[in-house]
């Protein structure tokens, strides 16, 4: 079998920190990344939106993720100087201006024309990771040409063959750090898209019909421009091969295949790639060990954002115990981070990194390259103001014993 080529070794050259911009007036008004969310309510059609925010079956996990951050309160230190502090954190060898990026998305392309490239661009510019979603719409190496930095997420296919050609064409395409989802045996429980309109294939209808009416403003800017330059969306990127259109139905096949997966096709994947592979989706600190055994660079704790199993446990509340797991390599999470506030407790609680998802996605559709600059911006502003009340100047500093409070 070819072995993948993409390098171990990661640059340490990293984008420079954009300046302080002017927010436009359209944007002013979003104040926290909450606030994206109900303007994205009314700029995209609610099938769209529904599938941007809707989590599985009761919620009760989506509505978990949140509520784990409640389970700390801060114990800040006083009268220290913090007057020249860093969100500056390195990971994998790489700095970056802020201890949070973008956890992957799908479809981002129908948030906003060419959403992809716009929140890969975003990031870059402020020198945080994006990682590429492989449900995109938008073929990778499109992303991986204008060398951005981003990390590439794949679901592995079925078979060991399919799972090669893939990682030559990731390898191919420039990606140098790959993101392996493994939650997603099968499908998740559609109720709740399908409440919203959101079906998979997407099927005309008047009711699909009437909301892009309704909504001129996504109509116009994304869905017809992405059709005028670009014809039909295609799943891009789960194969070596150009996936399924959006329309067709040969969709659901296309997503219905790894109820056999198990850590032997990791293993095939880890002895072929040479960049960094990354683990997304542990829950269970004997999961995180195994991975951590058969070569994984490092895990993200996560429950895909309460969208797969209804009831799954909050990434927060095993947070520690995967770090005394896996000291040796870096622990991230990502799942219900939505204030500056949260990055914080989930470092101190031993994350490396966090990665945040819905909010950029709300960001993009409301405001394009704009919005979300717009959203890492406030994020990044609330961190450091937060240290600064917290004590510290820097985030290795952080202390679960010295900084947190179990409040229950």
């Amino acid at each position: 079998m070819t072995a993948v080529i993409a390098s171990r070794e990661t640059s340490s050259t990293s984008h420079p920190a954009p300046a302080s911009t002017a927010v436009p007036p359209r944007l002013r008004s979003l104040r926290c990344l909450d606030d994206f969310e109900q303007a994205a309510r009314l700029r995209l059609p609610r099938p769209i939106f529904g599938y941007l925010s809707e989590a599985a079956e009761t919620k009760r996990s989506l509505r978990g993720n949140r509520e784990s951050f409640d389970d700390f309160g801060f114990v800040p230190r006083v009268m220290i100087d913090v007057s020249k502090r860093s969100t500056a954190t390195t990971l994998l060898g790489q700095e970056y201006a802020a201890p949070f990026g973008m956890a992957p998305m799908g479809i981002s392309a129908l948030y906003a024309y060419r959403g992809d490239l716009v929140l890969a661009r975003a990031a870059a510019q402020a020198n945080i990771p994006m990682i590429m979603s492989s449900s995109s719409l938008i073929r990778m190496e499109d992303v991986a040409s204008e060398k951005l930095g981003a990390w590439f997420q794949a679901y592995l296919p079925g078979d060991a063959d399919s799972v090669a050609a893939l990682a030559e064409r990731i390898a191919r395409a420039g990606f140098t750090t790959l993101v392996i989802t493994v939650d997603t045996p099968v499908t998740p429980n559609p109720e709740n898209f399908a409440r919203n309109g959101f079906t998979s294939p997407l099927r005309p209808s008047l009711r699909l019909f009437w909301e892009g009416v309704t909504h001129p403003g996504w109509l116009f800017g994304t869905f017809l421009k992405t059709f005028a330059r670009h014809g039909v969306p295609h799943f891009e990127n789960n194969y070596a091969r150009r996936g399924a259109p959006i329309l067709s139905s040969s969709v659901t096949r296309d997503f219905s295949d790894r109820g056999h997966l198990n850590w032997e096709h990791f293993a095939l994947l880890r002895g072929m790639w040479r960049g960094k592979i990354i683990v997304k989706g542990i829950l269970h600190e004997h999961d995180a060990r195994i991975a951590r055994d058969m070569g994984a660079d490092g895990i993200i704790v996560s429950n895909h954002g309460g969208r797969q199993l209804d009831g799954a446990v909050a990434p927060l509340r095993v947070l520690p115990d995967i770090v005394k797991a896996c000291p040796d390599i870096p622990v991230m999470l990502d799942g219900g981070i939505r204030r500056g506030t949260d990055v914080i407790k989930a470092l101190a609680l031993g994350a490396k990194f966090v990665f945040v998802g819905r909010p950029f996605g709300f960001a993009l559709a409301v405001g394009g390259a704009q919005g979300v600059t717009h959203a890492i911006n406030l994020l990044t502003q609330e961190v450091s103001r937060n240290m600064a009340m917290l004590g510290i100047t820097r985030l290795d500093e952080l202390d679960a014993d010295m900084h947190l409070f179990r409040n229950r």
